[in-house]
């Protein structure tokens, strides 16, 4: 295994390579490498002079440049994009944190447990300098307020030992230059419920008159930092798809008009294509005898097995629709299989509910949740990664030509078809704003009673068929 190290650095002549040695020479858990990424940040008072001596004595090191000074965060994200580890440590280019304690740090990960660690100062740490009340008090007051606002109870948010899954930190787009990046990746984290522990560290801080950086207008920036991300969710790097899910996943008036259509037809043992971040496994597994919910995409993966990590009846599985071996894979055979939200995206998607008919028990049921209106097709689709919008006729042909008999056809939200056509056809845009996803959430107990007084055919279909016996 390999661990990067990120190390973001700004005119500390006095102190750095003092505290690269100890990096260099820490502990590590059986069987880990080490990497350390070292960015920069401008430094004026020749740090980078003594930066560079030590890159070219040590392979170990690797050495970047910021030519404008941009702050802990520009640094740090720039560190990240050039991560190779399976792990990624953040460590200030100071004295104030204790390199020897990284197996401590590490210890929550390699067990499986965590998907981010953080050192507390505040807990029982082996030994901590005592300094300025008010400084700790800031501290702890900001750790307080991005507790309120991200609902999970830290008790340092401000530590610059943060550990992290590299492919997790990657995924999570970093907006913040200065010190606003402790408070935004803390809510990021907690927006995308990954599985936080913290570990007692020991801290040895400095005072101003020592080099320390970090001011009361910094506190003020990150107390504007969590409320802005509070506010706003920007949790992916990659916008399409997985930032359109998140959304999704808090208009909860839509998913339960959907998932109270669906929950009649399934049976004990179901298989769910695609289930992406599990907005609706989570409210379709109760009851059921087993829930498979498949994935490819090893962040949707990751979501999934943090989300049903104690859930027994629920099993995640690797699954790739256009891969007919992945699906003999499964080894086992269902009453219901679930396409939902996933030929749209499939390269072939006939052939995706051939494969889904040969994993069903001959009297089980297919379920298809899709787009509907092929005339509707537009950039609205496509910045959701979709390839095609889909008629009722042709759902009806793929599942007469696989043996499955049409049992049910519900058209879902008539009236969003028309929200739809505004924004995306007439309009041309490419996302449609919270608000009016909100918005629309609000209003789905009047859209839903007037369904079935609209003509015209739903933004989606569920078409529900069985298997002959």
């Amino acid at each position: 295994m390999l661990l990067s190290i990120l190390i973001p650095v700004y005119n500390e002549k006095a102190v750095v390579e003092r505290s690269l040695s100890l990096v260099l020479n820490a502990p590590l858990p059986e069987n880990m490498e080490r990497e350390l990424i070292i960015v920069d940040d401008c430094s004026t008072d020749g740090t980078y002079a003594i930066l560079q001596r030590m890159a070219a004595a040590d392979p170990r090191i690797r050495l970047y440049r910021h030519e404008v000074n941009q702050g802990k965060g520009a640094a740090v994200r720039s560190a990240i994009g050039y991560a190779n580890g399976d792990f990624s440590l953040v460590q200030d280019a100071d004295l104030e944190y204790d390199p020897s304690e990284y197996p401590v740090l590490m210890r929550p990960l390699l067990d499986g447990r965590a998907d981010a660690v953080f050192g507390s100062r505040y807990m029982a740490g082996i030994q901590t300098r005592v300094l300025p009340f008010w400084h700790s008090m800031i501290n702890k007051y900001l750790t307080l307020l991005s507790n309120v606002f991200s609902n999970i109870k830290l008790t340092d948010m401000e530590t610059c030992y943060k550990v992290f899954r590299t492919d997790l930190l990657k995924s999570i787009p970093i907006r913040s230059n200065r010190f606003g990046f402790e408070p935004e990746i803390t809510m990021k984290c907690a927006k995308r419920k990954l599985r936080i522990y913290e570990v007692p560290i020991s801290y040895h801080g400095r005072t101003y008159e020592e080099g320390k950086k970090i001011g009361w207008r910094d506190g003020l920036k990150a107390l504007g930092v969590i409320l802005h991300f509070w506010i706003v969710d920007d949790l992916y790097v990659q916008p399409y798809g997985r930032a359109f899910l998140n959304n999704i996943s808090g208009t909860p008036a839509y998913l339960s008009w959907i998932t109270q259509t669906l929950r009649p037809y399934l049976g004990d043992v179901v298989l769910e294509m695609s289930a992406n971040i599990g907005s609706l496994s989570a409210r379709l597994m109760a009851r059921r005898q087993l829930y498979v919910a498949t994935e490819s995409d090893p962040l949707y993966l990751h979501s999934l097995e943090n989300r049903f990590l104690r859930t027994p009846n629920v099993k995640v599985a690797k699954l790739d629709q256009d891969n007919p071996d992945d699906f003999a894979a499964l080894n086992q055979k269902f009453d219901t299989v679930m396409c939902s939200h996933n030929l749209e995206t499939a390269a072939n998607p006939e052939a995706v509910i051939r494969e889904c008919v040969r994993v069903l028990e001959p009297n089980g049921r297919l379920i298809v949740l899709a787009p509907q209106g092929k005339g509707l097709f537009c950039k609205l689709d496509e910045t959701r990664g979709h390839k095609r919008r889909f008629s009722r006729v042709e759902i009806e042909q793929w599942f007469s030509a696989n043996g499955i008999t049409v049992e049910s056809s519900r058209h879902i939200s008539k009236l969003g078809t028309l929200a739809w056509w505004f924004f995306g056809k007439l309009l041309g845009r490419r996302q449609i704003a919270k608000f009016w996803l909100k918005l629309f959430d609000k209003t789905v107990w009047i859209t839903r009673h007037m369904n079935a007084l609209v003509p015209w055919g739903g933004l989606e279909l569920i078409m529900v068929g069985r298997k002959k016996g």
